[in-house]
């Protein structure tokens, strides 16, 4: 919605800062139009026109078609791009949909596709209906996850995705592209930050394998850590909940 995004986006490289851009795809022309960004996400928060109904509340009475063509227009981006899928127990991570979310991967061919479960943030007006009920365990991530690579598999032309990483922490994982991102045996799904700077800048054309490193040990889905980075300390709350015997 922002007129002047590409100008912000031109800033924010030249002094050497990175761009995560998040859109709930109801602006195809503006992604069509965006200059590179170091990762372009666009949330797929349903696999139906009545699912997605449901989760986003879209605006616009032609939801259904900005969504499709935003997710489209992301085939033509030459640098990272993801599908960001928001898992919502008994909302939109029934089996039935696995094929109907294959459908909209093969529309995008995303670089990867990141799949979490929902976070709660508490009741309110703007809670959409959600609790703790509705977030997925990380287990049940994890297993769709490696549904939907099946899924996509499975669909004629349809493309070759792993399960790549995971961050237990955030109930959070990682598809991504074999073709792309698989070399010599090992997963390079990380960013080269300082790489993708120099490519933008350049003014040169450039695509996401362009800016990829090898995935650390530890990021790599199976891995004992499960994401956590272990030359960081994790630090855990200890919570005193009323009522809590001594």
């Amino acid at each position: 919605m922002y007129p002047r995004i590409n100008q912000l986006v031109g800033l924010l490289h030249e002094r050497g800062m990175s761009t995560f851009l998040v859109t709930n795809a109801q602006f195809p022309e503006a992604i069509i139009a965006l200059r590179p960004v170091t990762q372009l996400y666009v949330s797929v928060d349903a696999a139906t026109p009545a699912a997605l109904k449901a989760v986003d509340r879209p605006l616009f009475a032609d939801y259904w078609e900005r969504f499709t063509a935003s997710l489209r227009a992301l085939r033509d981006k030459a640098q990272r791009t993801v599908y960001r899928l928001t898992l919502v127990q008994g909302a939109n991570m029934a089996e039935s949909d696995l094929d109907a979310y294959a459908r909209l991967v093969a529309l995008g061919e995303p670089d990867f596709i990141e799949i979490k479960g929902v976070t709660y943030c508490g009741t309110g007006s703007g809670a959409g209906g959600i609790t703790m009920q509705s977030v997925p365990y990380h287990a049940d991530v994890v297993a769709y996850a490696r549904a939907l690579a099946a899924a996509i598999a499975a669909r004629p032309g349809g493309g070759d995705y792993g399960l790549a990483c995971e961050h237990a922490h955030s109930c959070c994982t990682l598809l991504a592209r074999r073709d792309r991102f698989w070399r010599q045996g090992q997963w390079w799904t990380h960013i080269d930050y300082e790489g993708f700077n120099r490519l933008a800048l350049s003014g040169a054309p450039f695509c996401s394998t362009d800016y990829c490193l090898p995935t650390p040990d530890w990021a790599l889905a199976g891995s004992a850590e499960a994401g956590f980075d272990p030359a960081q300390t994790r630090f855990k709350k200890e919570r005193n909940h009323p009522g809590k015997a001594e």
